[in-house]
């Protein structure tokens, strides 16, 4: 099996040397770059697994090249940065980073989120890599072999694919589809923001409550039909969320 694939971009060559040094020794393939512009050069030629972005490039907004990998590559995304403040973490999720680690970091808590976005994207075939398979072929190891429909939306689980009643597939981040097979799997319940973490994120979960929220307001854009009047996924006040509509498999 080839070994995963980690580019590194941040403007400052001593970060980019140390992680792809430590990466290296740990079994990963890495490759560093220093601008958005040098990331997009390598990402057809040499597509990585995951993505190690920095928000803070001389002359480049780092939002705007994360959404770029959103809209064209099926690939992990990991912001890693010295911009601490909520708002930026909060706009990071949105724009659909699956996680988000400030400067100055811990080298084995950095390696340990990494893992876990790598898990959360391992494919079905164990010879693929995330960043070279398609967004449908895409599936935990252990999920389930699960197809689900409800209000006319066809969610099959083992292919990571969502269908609208119109037959179009939706494109969803591996945060969004993780969390909508959690809803899926729990109809007509009100599920907790730290339930919701841990089913989309596991043990390595922090208690940042907001993730819950941003995911939800994506996921809510994607599916409803007005999503400041959601049908679909309502609010709790104090307790969650609930997934109403009636879930059936097929």
């Amino acid at each position: 099996m080839k070994p995963t694939h980690i580019a590194v971009l941040d403007d400052e060559v001593d970060i980019t040397l140390l992680l792809a040094n430590y990466l290296k020794g740990h079994g990963f393939r890495t490759t560093q770059v220093h601008s958005g512009r040098d990331l997009m050069a390598l990402m057809p030629q040499d597509p990585p697994d995951l993505v190690l972005l920095d928000l803070g490039l001389p002359g480049e907004d780092g939002f705007v090249i994360a959404r770029q990998l959103r809209e064209h590559w099926r690939c992990g995304l990991v912001i890693v940065t010295g911009r601490g403040d909520s708002i930026d973490k909060v706009v990071g999720l949105e724009v659909g980073a699956d996680d988000y680690v400030t400067k100055p970091f811990d080298l084995r808590e950095l390696l340990a989120r990494i893992k876990a976005v790598l898990r959360r994207l391992a494919p079905a075939d164990a010879g693929a890599t995330p960043a070279t398979v398609p967004a449908s072929a895409a599936s935990p190891a252990a999920m389930p072999r699960e197809r689900l429909r409800f209000e006319g939306w066809e969610l099959d689980m083992a292919a990571r694919r969502l269908t609208a009643p119109d037959g179009e597939q939706v494109s969803l981040t591996t945060g969004e589809l993780d969390l909508l097979c959690a809803f899926a799997r729990h109809p007509g319940r009100v599920l907790s923001r730290d339930f919701l973490l841990e089913q989309t994120r596991g043990r390595e979960a922090a208690p940042f409550d907001r993730t819950i929220d941003v995911q939800v307001g994506r996921l809510r854009k994607k599916l409803e039909v007005d999503a400041e009047n959601p049908e679909l996924i309502k609010s709790v006040r104090g307790a969650g969320y609930i997934f109403v509509p009636a879930v059936t498999p097929f």
